[in-house]
């Protein structure tokens, strides 16, 4: 029997558990998220885990990513799994109670049904997670900002010239940061060049280019255009119950950054796109809404983005219309 280690992480630690033959589980819980708790782990591993064993974790912001590499690096298969995912097994199980060691059972036995179906994890180039980090830094300080600039309305006026100092040093912040992110790209050979070539699809400026750099990653991990679109949660599903038949609407299941970068640059092609346009066009011919024509630009953008980036070829609208 293939083990499979289910591990449940936080900032600060973790637990661990594994499914037995005898269909109990062996855990060891409140290990730190650290170097000494990571060989804890490994000698753990050592004693009830073979070379191949698949240890799997769910996707939890940063704090997962040192331990998956750590294990990654031992030579052991990791899987990061949708934290959607072990939400809705545990529903489906109707687990009640909540705490670090049930999960990381819950994990442990959501990988052993699923484990011909895990999909082997590995550590993101560090140009990527560089970028990807100046990026968010950047989504951070332009939040600060506003909610700063949004207290002006609400404040007496002995409180301003606080307000406006914050705003002036949040405003140099972010004027650092974009120089970071451009200098970053521009120094990289790999996404100079993947920038220069997103760029080239009408609609798409520097700024979504890079955001779909640094949240997509090495674009060769997708098999294919409609991957991608899953993985930004824009993959259409059908919902049918009762009188409602054949409702589409977009997923969600996946990245929430891409799919709010892409709204805008996807209104955008609608008029200078010519390829979307025409998408557009036909939509408008069948009825459909503008809601649905914009998620479906949206779609078609990151398909071109994602064929571009693949082909390492510049856009070329007379070739996207053929299609």
């Amino acid at each position: 029997m293939t083990i499979v280690v289910g591990v449940d992480i936080a900032k600060h630690t973790f637990d661990i558990a594994t499914l037995q033959p005898n269909g109990k589980h062996r855990t060891k819980s409140k290990l730190s998220n650290d170097a000494e708790g990571f060989a804890v782990f490994a000698g753990w591993l050592k004693l009830y885990a073979e070379p191949g064993a698949w240890i799997v974790m769910e996707a939890t912001g940063i704090y997962h990513e040192a331990l998956a590499e750590h294990c990654y690096r031992l030579g052991y298969r990791v899987a990061v799994l949708n934290p959607a995912q072990i939400k809705s097994y545990a529903q489906s199980q109707l687990q009640r109670s909540k705490t670090d060691k049930l999960d990381s059972k819950l994990i442990a036995t959501y990988g052993h049904l699923h484990r011909e179906g895990l999909r082997p994890w590995q550590p993101e180039p560090l140009n990527i997670r560089q970028l990807r980090a100046l990026t968010r830094r950047l989504d951070d300080l332009k939040e600060l900002r506003q909610m700063e600039f949004n207290r002006l309305d609400v404040s007496r006026d002995n409180v301003h010239d606080s307000i406006n100092a914050v705003l002036q040093r949040l405003d140099e912040q972010i004027a650092e940061t974009q120089r970071l992110i451009k200098q970053h790209i521009d120094d990289d050979p790999d996404l100079r060049s993947k920038r220069d070539l997103l760029v080239t699809i009408n609609g798409v400026a520097d700024k979504t280019a890079t955001l779909l750099i640094a949240e997509l990653g090495d674009h060769a991990r997708f098999t294919s255009a409609r991957a991608v679109v899953a993985f930004a949660g824009l993959d259409p599903r059908l919902q049918e119950s009762g009188k409602h038949q054949g409702h589409v609407r977009i997923s969600r299941m996946g990245s929430a950054r891409i799919r709010a970068g892409l709204y805008m640059p996807a209104v955008s092609t609608l008029t200078h796109n010519p390829a979307i346009k025409a998408l557009a066009e036909r939509m408008e011919a069948k009825g459909k809404k503008g809601k649905q024509i914009v998620c479906a630009a949206m779609r078609k953008l990151l398909n071109i983005a994602y064929g571009v980036l693949k082909s390492g070829v510049p856009f070329d609208a007379k070739l996207a219309l053929a299609r």
